[in-house]
């Protein structure tokens, strides 16, 4: 099976590892679920964003009151 070595900081191995502690993990299995994590995530994110496109004509027809963010006048930070 493939395998990896990650190098880190003094510092950085010690937070790494107690995350893992935190989690009941080794730091072998926490840094293994951290990556697959990271991935689902992604796929979740993209899966979403497709959702909302798919649905953006619809809820602005159904609420022509919202503007977006980007169209807005006093820009993000009036948010």
């Amino acid at each position: 099976m493939p395998s990896l070595n990650v190098t880190f900081t003094d510092e950085e191995l010690k937070g790494v590892r107690a995350a893992a502690a935190a989690e009941g993990k080794s730091l072998k299995q926490y840094l293994h679920d951290l990556g697959i994590r990271e991935m689902e995530r992604q796929k979740f994110v993209a899966g979403a964003s497709l959702w909302a496109d798919r649905l953006r004509a619809e809820f602005d027809a159904a609420n022509p009151e919202e503007i977006p963010p980007s169209a807005r006048h006093e820009g993000s930070a009036a948010a």
